[in-house]
């Protein structure tokens, strides 16, 4: 009784965006209803910024809802294609947190950003947005502010991804009888999972591919996103390292993100069930349901999303930002193309 106090505003809020927007993305799946979500949600933010109690049904929206979605894409996918997609997107997945580490790096010592904010951006923009800056906050004891600017420029970026890459794709090219191309762009390029799960279902609209390209995208940001766990030990030991600081507050727990061995198990009950005669039609109607809880986790997310705000509260973390973000899209392109993927 307790949560549903709490929360139902806000989740109510959130499906009463989203019915109209699933609706609208299938009449013009060019921009799919997970983007007419955020854009409703930001629009909306503009005008409504005191939401007292509807907060937080909305960021339990954002967050829970969002990764039930998630682990719901998982029936239907089989195990077998999972491992290979994860091994297959893996070379440009260290190469593109490599790059945004390096550039968060070496842009922090020229444009002279706190270290705190660089770090929490450069970990947020390489590996998985909010999560991942969560996850290392409390390792390099970063404060509040330094944590929310952090996030509000990954979502800001978040948001543009979302909007624009299934045009950028459509641009350069990519394949459109399946969704192997963009579905490994969306995975390695876009930072949070909520903008990667939005990219890739205004694909598949826009081509009519099923959840092709979501399966694939999901599957490799997934992979992606168990890097929370090296890095954030690796700071820790940094931090340990250096003089007079400890590393004390590294979480395994905290760190790993628990939804992805429930989207694995989901698709373990799936390989099973199939190979046993049941009908993968039988899975079909969770996948549905699945998107539809993206496109509401994306009003939630544009509901918190004051983009006015995030530009009037400092331009060098969002120009790194932006770096972090361009120089991770051309090494995607770039380590896709070398390896004939596209």
């Amino acid at each position: 009784m307790e949560f549903i106090k709490k929360n139902a505003p806000g989740i109510l809020t959130c499906f009463i965006i989203a019915v109209p927007s699933w609706l609208l993305g299938k009449q013009f799946p060019i921009i799919g209803g997970a983007v007419i979500a955020i854009i409703a949600g930001m629009l909306i933010t503009l005008v409504w910024q005191d939401k007292k109690s509807a907060a937080q049904g909305i960021k339990w929206t954002s967050k829970i809802v969002l990764q039930t979605a998630v682990v719901l894409l998982g029936f239907g996918m089989n195990l077998g294609v999972i491992l290979e997609t994860g091994k297959q997107s893996l070379p440009i997945i260290v190469c593109t947190i490599a790059t945004s580490l390096i550039i968060a790096t070496v842009l922090k010592r020229v444009m002279n950003i706190p270290a705190n904010t660089a770090t929490l951006v450069g970990v947020g923009s390489s590996i998985c947005g909010g999560s991942a800056i969560a996850a290392t906050a409390p390792v390099i004891d970063a404060d509040d502010t330094e944590v929310a600017q952090s996030i509000s420029v990954i979502f800001f970026f978040n948001v543009l991804a979302a909007i624009f890459f299934p045009m950028l794709g459509k641009a350069l090219g990519f394949a459109t009888g399946t969704g192997d191309v963009f579905g490994i762009f969306a995975g390695t390029a876009i930072n949070d999972t909520s903008s990667v799960t939005a990219a890739a279902a205004t694909w598949d609209s826009m081509w009519g591919l099923g959840s092709a390209t979501l399966d694939k995208a999901v599957t490799v940001k997934l992979t992606r996103t168990l890097a929370i766990i090296p890095i954030t030990m690796g700071l820790a030991a940094i931090r340990s390292g250096s003089k007079g600081k400890s590393s004390g507050n590294f979480s395994l727990k905290r760190a790993f993100p628990m939804f992805i061995l429930y989207f694995i198990l989901a698709a373990i009950i799936t390989t099973v069930s199939i190979s046993m005669g049941v009908n993968p039609e039988l899975f079909q109607p969770l996948k549905e349901l699945s998107k539809f809880f993206i496109i509401m986790a994306m009003a939630a997310i544009g509901l918190n999303s004051n983009v006015v705000k995030l530009i009037k509260s400092g331009g060098k973390p969002i120009l790194l930002g932006g770096c972090c973000w361009i120089g991770i899209t051309l090494v995607s392109l770039l380590m896709q193309h070398v390896m004939g993927i596209w």
